[in-house]
């Protein structure tokens, strides 16, 4: 066995009934695997293996693989694999892409879907900047070799040093607030070989490349320190509701306007941000990017996926599912997994609720703690969704049966 992989044969991992999760008639979700660690996003093989990266190292190691080990169709064996930590993965052509939070590496997979040589992983990025705050690299792939990743910013709103005065221009929007694109068929890479595709966008988890438009859509973390630091515009009722989470379609050279500019989903506007001299009313951002879908603020949406199987009815295929990560002040929901339609590229329809009540509790009369919080999101070859847990590294399949 391979230093890099530990074999863990003695877990149980019948799929068991999650009663406690409520999802639409005609959907079942059950528990896949439970107690694996800090678990983020997820790939998943042809042959229904699943990858699942962990934002902090559990006995030493940084990802979980769970798989059918005698071919009889149902996962009942697991591998903690490499020693880094991370959030980003995806399968494409045989490669596994993997990130830490400051590079990427690629894996080739045989034909089962297992990692060849686990001990030397490619190098295609390093050198990304992470400095303890918002440092997940979240990746994506097109169809011209290139893949994408997300830098979050680790400074909310790109102050001056003991001021309330933003500056301008945001120095910090040179290497972080943005996603970059690298090529898949070029090693060791850094900033300087990469494209700064898009900016403005303070902290991005969840991204994925809709294939069905051919275009890359990410779901941003919205700022906070409203109320905090100008009391005088902003109450701290009005800071529960503001901003929006926003989801965007990106393209080169587009800026979502970020650290200048948030989106206010009650006026249906870009507002100015104070430290730019905006009061909550003031419009800015002329030519900075529109969402094409904004949602309540503080979900958190961690994890973004287009549905491009044919299990689901008809009304979710090629749609948005996100992953929230958070909870809606204002709504008194949250940690749960949302869907958008989608047509002809674009968001069809207003946002819905998919599958709920993850957090375990009533959020609105809440008598204990949050016991999972739903992060990433990924789709098996039988059209399934899957759902992981970073709080209680649970990973949830929901199924539909026609």
């Amino acid at each position: 066995m391979a230093a890099g992989v530990l074999l863990l044969s003695a877990y149980n991992y019948d799929e068991t009934p999650a009663p406690a999760i409520k999802v639409p008639a005609g959907f079942t979700a059950t528990i896949i695997g439970s107690d694996l660690g800090a678990t983020r996003h997820m790939a998943v093989t042809s042959k229904g293996g699943i990858y699942a990266k962990l934002s902090k190292l559990k006995e030493g190691k940084g990802m979980v693989y769970l798989y059918d080990s005698d071919g009889d169709g149902k996962i009942d064996a697991q591998k903690n694999l490499i020693d880094y930590k991370g959030t980003g993965i995806v399968i494409k052509n045989n490669y596994l892409y993997s990130s830490s939070n400051t590079g990427v590496y690629r894996y080739q997979l045989d034909a089962n879907g297992e990692i060849l040589n686990i001990e030397n992983p490619e190098l295609i990025v390093s050198g990304l900047v992470a400095k303890g705050r918002d440092e997940s690299k979240s990746i994506a792939l097109d169809n011209n070799d290139n893949i994408y990743v997300t830098v979050g910013s680790y400074d909310e709103t790109c102050k001056e040093k003991g001021t309330n005065k933003g500056i301008s221009p945001c120095a910090l929007l040179d290497s972080v607030g943005g996603v970059w694109r690298f090529k898949t068929n070029k090693l060791n890479q850094t900033y300087s070989d990469g494209v700064r595709y898009s900016t403005g966008l303070k902290n991005i988890v969840g991204i994925d490349w809709n294939t069905k438009s051919d275009k890359l859509f990410v779901m941003m973390h919205g700022r906070g320190q409203f109320h905090e630091a100008f009391p005088n515009y902003y109450t701290p009722e009005m800071s529960t509701k503001l901003p929006a989470e926003t989801m965007y379609e990106l393209k080169e050279g587009a800026d979502a306007g970020w650290p200048y500019v948030y989106y206010d989903h009650f006026q249906k506007k870009k507002i100015l941000c104070p430290e730019y001299g905006g009061d909550g009313k003031k419009t800015g951002g002329e030519k900075a990017l529109d969402p094409v879908a904004a949602f309540p603020a503080h979900l958190g949406p961690n994890g973004l996926l287009f549905y491009t199987g044919t299990l689901f009815p008809a009304k979710y295929r090629n749609g948005a599912f996100i992953a929230f990560h958070g909870q809606s002040p204002e709504l008194k929901k949250g940690y749960m997994v949302a869907f958008v339609p989608f047509k002809n590229g674009k968001p069809s329809g207003p946002w819905e609720i998919f599958a709920d009540n993850f957090a375990g509790i009533d959020l609105a009369k809440p008598t204990g703690p949050v016991q999972h919080r739903p992060c990433g999101l990924a789709q098996g070859p039988d059209g399934s969704l899957y759902v992981s847990d970073d709080l209680g590294g649970t990973i949830y399949k929901i199924s539909y049966t026609k």
